[in-house]
């Protein structure tokens, strides 16, 4: 009978917090739009404020179940739900305001800090998990950039640290992330492409930190070198789309906290893969690492597991490197590049032929303008000093000599063709 109850009020507070996040996601999108708490994707504004209903409503259901006593938390969880708050209020300053990076990771690192076992872990795990908390929630962050990633990885990930923590009789973490894990698939409704609003640093920065700080507490009291490989297995697909980003951006010479579309779900588009398909791939990759990492958490396979998840998420990383994201700018449909033409003779006429540079764009156009009359031919091609001035003048163009002042020419001026 108690069983059948904790089913029965998991599933009510599973509904709940489903219907209520779908709900408020639609209301928030207006405010958002008005505020301008926005984000660009492929030119079309994306609110930020998803993120606000889902930890709205994660906070509310699980305390409502906590002091009806459905579903208590206990001291663990609500310590983690309180500090996974305020990373969350955090991401919605960084939202409104634009914070910088280390002030969120500062930030994070701290409600780690207050959330981390040092007891039962020691002080230098403890160190070490703190470290892991914060730079995982961090990279979860940059899973938003794509439309349905975040909220896919994190409902699998969800799931599976939750089985972790129900294998260890943790009931309070097991509940809060199946509510977390059904706010989220409430949110997918309005976050799948085309997305109508996305969940900003304050969605994915609470997730995040909410998942990684429930692994940790599962995870204590296991030795280190398993407790590293269960959680790199839970938390593959973030920290490989983190690892790619700061390799691609270190070897491009561009500095670390310049965005740019070189994430995992980027890459895979410019592979030929439709923004559904890339969730899909990246889902289906979240979930076969997770099911690993459970199944090493449980003991149903050796820890040597870990080490195939993380050789997979390696070669997958390294793959994708050679995917070209930073392709020169492109210049504006329309923009030709005018060349001055030399006046000479009366009575003729005269084009003017000019070449864009390869490296501007991918198909080098002609932008052919016909002279006015009295202009002879420009030469298409000039050596030495005239070829340099002429590129000069290519991009620095000058007013064009008119018939009143061809009259000041005593003779008309020859043009050496090369």
């Amino acid at each position: 009978m108690p069983v059948l109850y904790g089913i029965a009020a998991a599933t009510v507070t599973a509904t709940a917090s489903f219907l209520l996040t779908a709900v408020l996601a639609a209301l928030l999108r207006a405010p958002a739009l008005r505020l301008a708490v926005v984000d660009r994707r492929r030119r079309r504004p994306v609110p930020l404020l998803g993120g606000v209903a889902v930890v709205l409503v994660t906070a509310v259901v699980a305390w409502a179940g906590d002091r009806a006593g459905v579903v208590p938390l206990g001291p663990a969880a609500g310590r983690l739900l309180a500090a996974a708050t305020v990373v969350g209020a955090l991401g919605l300053a960084a939202d409104v305001w634009r914070l910088r990076q280390r002030w969120l990771l500062a930030g994070t690192a701290v409600a780690a800090a207050c959330v981390v076992p040092y007891g039962e872990t020691g002080p230098v795990a403890g160190a070490l998990a703190v470290g892991w908390v914060a730079l995982v929630t961090g990279a979860f962050r940059g899973l938003d950039h794509a439309d349905g990633v975040a909220g896919t990885v994190g409902v699998v990930t969800a799931f599976g640290v939750g089985a972790c923590a129900a294998v260890e009789l943790m009931d309070g973490p097991a509940v809060l992330l199946l509510v977390l894990a059904a706010a989220l698939a409430g949110f997918l409704l309005h976050n799948w492409h085309p997305a109508r609003i996305a969940l900003g640093a304050c969605g994915s920065l609470f997730t995040g930190f909410l998942l990684t700080g429930a692994a940790v507490l599962a995870r204590t009291g296991y030795g280190p070198v398993g407790g590293a490989g269960v959680l790199c297995a839970l938390t593959a697909v973030p920290v490989a789309d983190a690892v790619l980003v700061l390799l691609s951006r270190r070897l491009a010479g561009r500095p670390l906290s310049r965005g740019g579309p070189d994430h995992l779900a980027h890459r895979l588009r410019r592979l030929g893969l439709t923004a559904q398909g890339a969730v899909v791939v990246l889902g289906g990759a979240a979930l076969c690492a997770v099911v690993v990492g459970v199944l090493a958490h449980t003991g149903r396979v050796g820890g040597q597991a870990a080490l195939w998840v993380a050789g997979g998420a390696a070669a997958g990383v390294l793959g994708l490197l050679r995917v070209r994201v930073y392709g020169p700018a492109r210049l504006r449909r329309g923009a030709g590049v005018r060349a001055p033409v030399r006046p000479a003779g009366r009575g003729a006429r005269a084009w003017a032929v000019v070449r864009r540079p390869r490296t501007a764009m991918r198909r080098p156009r002609t932008v052919v303008r016909r002279a006015r009359a009295g202009v002879s031919q420009a030469p298409r091609r000039a050596t030495g000093a005239a070829g340099g001035a002429s590129f000069r003048a290519a991009i620095f163009p000058v007013r064009q000599a008119t018939s009143t002042e061809n009259v000041q020419v005593g003779a008309p001026l020859r043009v050496r063709n090369g």
